[in-house]
């Protein structure tokens, strides 16, 4: 599988800060923030699935114009995979004809542009021999990370969480684990605004990767526009036994 980092950041800001998104081959998307912008039409018209970690802004920006922009060019719908609370969300506060048209019955409920599968822990979809299951994560609004298989390796994106014991168990039982995709978003000097907001400081991301028991490469995502270098310092200094590196736009880390 071949994982390509449309955007990874924590907010916008230049062409180097796009939210969260990773188109993975050439057909699934992992969330769908604003980094979706920089496909094509043809590649947005190639994407079948995406993933979605949770509901927040930042993580969906794109999908209601990446539907509309190529609704007409493919002949089966776009599906849209995430946990019961997610899919409520969309359909409640986006595709709800006030924010946006309801594209899961557009043109018709039969024949819609928009099609929702909800999806639980641990268990995988598999799609032409690649299996994506949905993991546990601890964020303000009901939340997934992914656990990715090509069957030779497997790539875990944690989402936006906070402190999650039960994140831990289920990464530290893959055997293949070779990739941990992992959120920082906020320096330790936030260290307050990082817990109300439920999610990871450096010094607290170091306490919490005390528990990781397998082997693997540590990418930091979800930094902070403006804070970037202080944070990423931080983490550099927090956590030297795991020799992180710093996830950007246009990154392809193949498993």
């Amino acid at each position: 599988m071949k994982l390509s980092v449309l955007g990874c950041s924590g907010g916008i800001g230049g062409r180097h800060h796009r939210t969260t998104s990773f188109l993975v081959d050439h057909d699934i998307l992992i969330d769908a923030g604003t980094g979706v912008g920089e496909l094509s039409i043809a590649e947005l018209t190639s994407i079948d699935h995406v993933f979605l970690t949770h509901a927040h802004l930042d993580h969906i920006a794109a999908l209601p114009m990446m539907i509309d922009t190529v609704a007409d060019r493919r002949d089966r719908p776009l599906t849209v995979y995430a946990p019961d609370a997610v899919l409520d969300s969309l359909r409640q506060h986006i595709f709800n004809w006030a924010i946006w048209p309801d594209f899961a019955a557009v043109p018709s409920a039969e024949n819609a542009f928009l099609r929702y599968q909800s999806i639980s822990l641990g268990e995988p979809i598999l799609l032409a021999g690649r299996a994506i299951s949905a993991l546990p994560a601890g964020h303000t609004v009901p939340a997934v990370g992914y656990r990715l298989d090509s069957g030779a390796a497997s790539l875990v994106f944690s989402g936006d969480t906070g402190p999650c014991d039960a994140f831990w168990q289920a990464v530290n039982a893959i055997p293949n684990l070779r990739h941990l995709l992992i959120e920082c978003a906020f320096p330790n000097r936030e260290s307050r605004l990082a817990e109300v907001s439920r999610h990871y400081w450096p010094d607290r991301l170091a306490a919490e990767l005390s528990k990781l028991t397998r082997p693997c490469q540590i990418h930091i995502s979800h930094l902070k526009p403006g804070q970037v270098e202080a944070t990423m310092a931080e983490i550099t200094r927090c956590l030297q036994q795991f020799s992180p590196g710093m996830l950007q736009n246009g990154q392809i880390i193949e498993f």
